[in-house]
């Protein structure tokens, strides 16, 4: 597949193509193996991904896509007259075949509104109504990029198309090229961008163990550290830089999302328990090493073209994984993950050489 092609006008193809995302970035990222896939299905089609604000640029750049809409029901589609409006938006476009990833009443009733003619979802006790091509959802377990594959087939993924698309500008690389000069990160030791943040706290390798990890890291490998996240996440890095002997680089807010996928990319090592920006590490082909806890690898495990290491706390005899208990006192499935465990995993991978 020329993943290349020239880009369709919304009013040249007779198939017009909306994809109704879903709304997290690891979700995103997991769904553009069946963008892929949908391409391949519609080869001339014009095709076009509605997503909520803070995942659109995920899909910006996706060369198999034509179009990226934002679904901003925070502003101009807020509320039922928002609807209707989206509903309008959509309308103009002239779509006429619908794949919705996240079953939603109220977005499935705007395709309907807008004629489109052909809409594919989930069948749930909600939307089932308004779809004409209802998907029982699969029985078997699956990791959440084949159950979104899975829509648009009727199949797993296969072997050789299990990564997630995740596309870079020029500028992009030339801004992290620079940033990295500038703070002298990387130019003559190898660089381990650790990202210490995640959605729900539970998520989170505990913060003396990033402290301690950093210390061995540059003390006993002689290793530059950087600290990645957003700007919310400032605090929380300076938390651990502040129990830290040798103070990492703190670069939490000072990259988008695109730039961060290649500060990954330059990087030697990438450490990150289960989060979006995991996912663009392993979607731009990082070495990372994932730490998993409450959540399953076997479900939400970040994909790339090649095999990535992934460490498992353990679970207490009550626990269920995934786990929702936001009310966890110990977090026990991630605090049993050591420092030592994780240097280990990095030094058999070859990924470590200690000081000699």
């Amino acid at each position: 597949m020329n993943i290349f092609r020239k880009k369709q006008s919304p009013f040249s193809a007779q198939e017009r193509i909306v994809i109704v995302e879903v709304n997290w970035l690891g979700d995103v990222l997991f769904s553009t193996p069946a963008i892929r896939a949908i391409r391949k299905k519609h080869p001339g089609a014009y095709i076009a991904a509605l997503v909520v604000p803070r995942c659109k640029v995920l899909l910006l750049g996706n060369n198999y896509l034509d179009e990226v809409i934002a679904l901003d029901e925070e502003g101009r589609y807020k509320g039922f007259g928002g609807k209707l409006r989206l509903a309008r938006d959509l309308k103009v476009r002239h779509f006429n075949i619908a794949y919705i990833f996240r079953p939603s009443l109220t977005r499935t009733l705007c395709l309907f509104l807008a004629g489109v003619r052909r809409r594919i979802g989930f069948a749930t006790k909600k939307t089932a109504f308004l779809l004409t091509e209802r998907v029982i959802f699969p029985k078997d377990k699956m990791h959440r990029a084949d159950v979104y594959y899975y829509l648009v087939t009727g199949s797993r993924i296969p072997s050789g198309e299990r990564y997630c698309d995740y596309f870079v500008s020029p500028d992009d690389r030339d801004f992290i090229e620079d940033f990295l000069r500038k703070h002298r990160l990387g130019q003559e030791k190898n660089l381990v961008t650790l990202h210490v943040g995640g959605n729900w706290d539970l998520k989170r390798w505990p913060k003396e163990r990033f402290a301690q990890l950093i210390d061995v890291l540059k003390e006993n490998y002689q290793m530059d550290v950087v600290i990645s996240g957003a700007y919310s996440e400032y605090g929380l890095a300076e938390g651990i830089a502040s129990l830290t002997r040798s103070k990492p680089f703190i670069a939490c807010g000072l990259t988008t999302l695109k730039q961060l996928g290649v500060l990954f990319q330059k990087s030697s090592i990438v450490i990150s328990a289960d989060s979006g920006p995991l996912h663009v590490a392993a979607a731009v082909g990082a070495r990372v090493l994932s730490l998993y806890g409450p959540t399953s690898p076997e479900l939400t495990g970040p994909l790339s073209r090649d095999e990535l290491p992934i460490l498992c706390g353990r679970q207490a005899p009550a626990c269920q994984v995934p786990c929702y208990n936001l009310e966890c006192k110990d977090n026990v499935c991630m605090s049993s993950i050591t420092v030592e465990q994780v240097v280990g995993e990095l030094e058999k991978r070859g990924w470590l050489k200690a000081r000699q």
